[in-house]
């Protein structure tokens, strides 16, 4: 019997009644509300067959784990995350836990409970890291690529550090990389998110294939200048800093759309002494470059700092940059990527292309394929493009078909791990 996509929509909205005000969802990692959200889901796995012998326990870094024993230890996870941005929507990171588990009773239902691989439902910790700064926090304390002295001194808005609030939590920081032990035996990881930008409504298709999650290189770019008043300084006597990271920020767009789904952002710029009597003498700003091509994104990083010091050598300035992050393009899984198509194209009506689309959002299942586990994403249409706010919004119709499609990833998926 397959997935009921009206069941998840329905939890969905009670998930939603019950962590949400008139500004959109709370679920913040580490509060309270976030808490009631995970309670919420464990009454859902209380109403399971016991015959079933589900087992539910949190990992060291405060991952949610269920699972579903099989026949073999070897296990296909499906996951998400159930906390969210401050005012944000009702889908975003909850959609994929809660199709997790109708797909997983689902299957559990046609087999009795006894499926020839070991089933497992995963809700990371804090992959929005809106709280602290750090996303992707559970899922890269499982993949090992934690940096928990980096992390344990990061505040909040009201000074609170993460240490603090994971031991609120029962959360040791400094022994968060024991959940890597969770990685035994995880054969496949699938995960079901909606897209969070206009591509496929722009196209009018309701799903698509992930490729991977586009590599990111993020830095802080200052130029300076010299500050001076702005009603007795000649134009052609200026030294504008401002002026210099202004000519960047247009630039970056062109250095962008030389490749197809790259993509460049100046998003943050700050200027000194920022009144409006004086000329700029500091400017501020922060770079966020992105695409799954890793020769393309190198490209885009070398044009941009070469526009930068020309531009700062124009309005006799100089320029200095520094690297906030990076990390590298993720592609998933070849084989799952052609299963995920496979899927949607037996689900959306015939003769629609299905298309594959990158990631430019960083998801969980980065960190999950950076561990060398066979890993695919599957998107959803999100209306207008528009996540994180409390208008976030996908059709009921779009919703069935996407609860549909996974199941049939997972179903096949489970079929291609028995010809391994």
């Amino acid at each position: 019997m397959p997935a009921d996509p009206n069941q998840v929509i329905a939890n969905l909205r009670e998930l939603a009644a019950l962590t949400s005000d008139a500004n959109g969802a709370q679920r913040l990692a580490f509060t309270p509300i976030w808490q009631k959200a995970r309670e919420w889901f464990a009454t859902k796995l209380a109403s399971l067959p016991a015959a079933w012998k589900i087992e539910h326990h949190r990992d060291a870094a405060g991952n949610n784990w269920v699972t579903l024993p099989g026949a073999s230890p070897k296990s296909l996870v499906l996951g998400s995350h159930l906390d969210s941005v401050p005012n944000g929507g009702w889908l975003d990171g909850a959609l994929g836990v809660v199709t997790a588990l109708e797909v997983l009773t689902a299957i559990a239902r046609d087999h009795n409970g006894r499926q020839p691989f070991t089933l497992r439902i995963v809700d990371w910790a804090d992959e929005e890291g809106a709280r602290f700064g750090r996303s992707l926090f559970g899922s890269s304390a499982f993949a090992g690529t934690h940096s928990v002295a980096a992390d344990r001194v990061r505040t909040d808005r009201d000074g609170i550090t993460m240490e603090s609030a994971l031991a609120e939590h029962n959360i040791d920081i400094v022994r968060i990389g024991e959940a890597a032990v969770e990685r035994a035996n995880i054969a496949a990881y699938l995960e079901l998110h909606i897209e969070q930008g206009p591509v496929l409504e722009r196209l009018g298709l309701p799903l698509a294939a992930v490729l991977g999650t586009k590599g990111v290189e993020r830095h802080a770019i200052v130029f300076q200048g010299q500050e001076a008043h702005s009603g007795s300084t000649p134009m052609a006597d200026r030294r504008d800093a401002l002026a210099a990271a202004a000519r960047l920020a247009l630039e970056i767009r062109t250095i962008a759309t030389r490749h197809t789904d790259a993509v460049c952002t100046m998003g943050s710029v700050k200027t000194f002494p920022g009144i409006v009597t004086a000329v700029v003498g500091r400017c501020e700003c922060t770079l966020d470059q992105r695409d799954l091509n890793a020769e393309i994104l190198a490209t885009m990083y070398r044009e941009a700092q070469e526009a930068s010091r020309r531009f700062a050598a124009e309005e006799r300035c100089t320029v200095e940059w520094s690297r906030i992050w990076n990390i590298e393009p993720i592609p998933f899984h070849p084989a799952l990527i052609a299963l995920a198509q496979q899927a949607i194209a037996e689900t959306i009506p015939t003769g629609t292309a299905i298309p594959s689309l990158p990631s430019g959002p960083l998801h969980d299942a980065a960190e999950v394929a950076r561990a060398g586990i066979p890993t695919v994403m599957m998107f959803v249409q999100s209306l207008r493009g528009i996540s994180h706010n409390k208008i976030e919004d996908t059709t009921e119709d779009h919703l069935r078909l996407a609860v549909t499609a996974f199941d049939r990833l997972a179903t096949k998926t489970l079929a291609w791990l028995a010809s391994q």
